[in-house]
């Protein structure tokens, strides 16, 4: 006969399940106080919110052109003769660049001296004829349009002679000018033309001189940059230097910075319609010439600064559906979600317009874990500075376009 299942191996379905519960409910761990769902407020890292001046350097691609850079032609028509020049070197004022055939000027000089002596000649005979006839025209021995003639011719004469010495002067200053001189002292630049070639006078290019002491720099602020610049300076947010005058240094194309200083003195009024920049020029001493026109080099802008600037790290702030926030650790420890408005970067931190108290506690580390209203800790020790300590060097605004800043606040 089978065997028959016992009573004690087998429980009613009934009993089974709320078994089950009561082991389920007892296994479950006690409910911790604090955070949501029983578990810890997670630890956080606050920093201060301490508003600073902060001094703001703009830096910006440029390159280098010359104080001055003058063509150097000839003023008269000829034979290039000679180049008395080493090119590439350093010529001074006054210095013999070119020779041109001097030979036919020299005979038209001898030409115009022999046509002032004619006219010297015939100025002397009118003369002697006025001096002749006065005494007789006195007399009136003779017409008085007979001595209006005399006088008429040496009047003449002494006309031909005053034509006669400018065409000496004329013939003198194209003899000279057969000797074309550095209109400059600076660096010379190749030859265009070579030793034989006819030059036909100013139209044709000889050569370039450039003076590199000073030396200019040239770049260009964008007009977004440039008016970000003047909405700061007119809303305080931002303090230019004294006269907009703007300190400046340059970093080679190695990135050596170059050891001199110099200054932006000038800032155009118009924006350059094909590049969209309002061009600026600063200016530098180039005493050894290690500077030489048209390197390109990068410009930093000193001096402007920003008063009671609040910095804050980078990775505090976050990106939301209705813009950037931060996390603010309120009185009762509970993170709160903070809309801010930031402007240029700082280092490694934002520049915060809008948003933040002084003395506000903002979370810089966590931030990940939390959510608007959430209890937090604060990690004990020191809290954390913003960024921005050190001055800044944000790419935005520029600098040249200062001096029209500084006009527009007042």
């Amino acid at each position: 006969m089978p065997e028959t299942p016992s009573k004690s191996r087998f429980l009613p379905r009934f009993l089974i399940v709320p078994a089950l519960a009561l082991l389920a409910a007892g296994c479950k761990p006690a409910a911790a106080p604090g955070g949501p769902g029983g578990f810890p407020p997670p630890v956080v890292t606050v920093a201060a919110v301490e508003p600073k001046d902060l001094a703001v350097n703009y830096e910006y691609p440029a390159q280098t052109a010359g104080y001055r850079e003058v063509e150097v032609r000839a003023r008269v028509t000829g034979i290039l003769e000679r180049r008395n020049y080493q090119e590439g070197a350093l010529v001074k004022q006054g210095q013999s660049l070119f020779t041109i055939d001097p030979a036919p000027f020299r005979v038209a000089l001898a030409r115009a001296e022999a046509d002032i002596a004619v006219a010297d000649a015939r100025l002397s005979q009118a003369r002697r004829e006025v001096a002749r006839l006065r005494p007789v025209i006195e007399a009136r021995a003779i017409s008085q349009k007979e001595f209006d003639d005399a006088v008429s011719a040496e009047q003449v004469a002494d006309a031909e002679v005053k034509s006669a010495r400018a065409r000496v002067n004329e013939a003198k200053l194209n003899l000279e000018y057969t000797r074309v001189e550095a209109p400059i002292t600076g660096a010379t630049s190749r030859s265009v033309v070579s030793e034989g070639t006819l030059v036909s006078g100013p139209s044709v290019l000889l050569t370039t001189v450039t003076q590199t002491d000073p030396i200019y720099v040239i770049f260009g602020i964008p007009d977004r940059e440039y008016l970000a610049l003047r909405r700061d300076v007119e809303a305080g947010r931002l303090k230019l230097p004294q006269h907009g005058r703007f300190q400046a240094s340059l970093k080679r194309s190695d990135g050596k910075p170059y050891g001199r200083s110099g200054a932006v003195n000038f800032t155009d009024v118009r924006v350059n319609a094909q590049t969209g920049t309002i061009e600026a020029r600063a200016e530098f001493a180039n005493p050894d010439g290690a500077l030489r026109a048209g390197e390109f080099v990068r410009v930093v802008l000193q001096g402007a600064v920003r008063p009671g600037a609040i910095v804050v790290p980078q990775r505090a702030v976050l990106e939301g559906p209705k813009g950037k926030f931060v996390y603010v650790a309120d009185a009762e420890s509970k993170a709160e979600a903070r809309p801010v408005e930031v402007g240029d970067w700082a280092g490694a931190g934002w520049i915060v317009n809008a948003g933040l108290k002084p003395g506000e506690r903002i979370i810089v580390d966590g931030v990940l874990k939390l959510g608007p209203g959430a209890p937090v800790k604060i990690a004990e020790g020191k809290a954390e500075q913003p960024a921005g300590a050190q001055p800044a060097q944000p790419s935005a605004a520029a600098s040249g376009a200062v001096t029209d800043a500084a006009k527009g606040k007042k």
